[in-house]
């Protein structure tokens, strides 16, 4: 006889959420992380991001089932309690590989950060940034004057990459988006596509007089001086969706979302 898995349940602090727990604790037992083999989480996406990026940190991946009680939910599934053992049983899982950053400041402090979206480059001031961009030791962009610049996984590319006019990346594809922010000069460079096994690195011009942020989804690295961007392969993340709505159609769909 098959063990039943031990799951445990992480909440968003929302009060949405927390009555949601309050339903789901009073009909089954959950575990503590330490005990778990998945994660139901109850929140929203922002949430979810919050879930993985812990896991990273305390290098215990699990698989995780989310249910949406925030906004968009693009990465959770419908809440609901009818049949949830039998949803989780059936969901159709999917690999996703963060990125990994690794920046140096003007001061020379080292920081590496992983992210699941995106690595974005934004201006600190009202001055424009002035970034060389250089993929794979070959300087493809000598001087780029920009509100920002960001580098975009395919889970990522429906998010903030989509909003800066970015293209949607078929989850499974191998690729990255490279998309420019409100890109001043060139003036006519819309961004790139790029293989995922490309290292993207950009060095701040002036960084001192144009300072810039960077920011591996929600956290915000501060006056940087160069960039490098990457593909973590140590690690997959592994996202739990019903059948009915799997993260690569969701993606797909916003192709024509209106």
């Amino acid at each position: 006889m098959t063990p039943e898995p031990k799951r445990a349940l992480l909440v968003s602090p929302t009060e949405a959420a927390r009555d949601a727990a309050d339903e789901l604790t009073s009909r089954r037992g959950w575990v503590d992380m330490s005990e778990a083999d998945m994660v139901v989480a109850l929140g929203g996406d922002g949430f979810m991001l919050q879930v993985l990026h812990n896991m990273l940190e305390v290098r215990r991946v699990l698989p995780v089932f989310g249910m949406n009680l925030g906004t968009v939910g693009f990465l959770m599934n419908e809440w609901r309690t009818k049949k949830l053992d039998e949803r989780i049983e059936t969901a159709k899982s999917f690999s996703v590989t963060p990125l990994k950053m690794d920046a140096e400041t003007i001061d020379g402090e080292r920081v590496t950060l992983p992210a699941i979206n995106e690595v974005s480059l934004l201006r600190e001031t009202r001055q424009t940034a002035r970034l060389e961009v250089t993929v794979n030791d070959r300087v493809v962009i000598p001087e780029l004057v920009c509100d920002g610049v960001l580098v975009a996984t395919p889970a990522g590319s429906t998010a903030y990459n989509l909003s800066a006019q970015g293209p949607i990346l078929p989850l499974g594809s191998a690729l990255l988006a490279l998309t420019p922010i409100s890109a001043f000069r060139p003036r006519r460079w819309r961004g790139a596509i790029l293989p995922d096994s490309a290292v993207v690195r950009f060095k701040v011009l002036d960084a001192v007089k144009r300072p810039v942020s960077a920011v591996a989804d929600q956290r915000e690295v501060r006056d940087v001086a160069t960039i490098t961007v990457s593909i973590d392969r140590s690690v997959t993340l592994t996202l739990m969706f019903d059948p009915e709505h799997a993260l690569d159609d969701r993606i797909a769909m916003e192709q024509f979302a209106v």
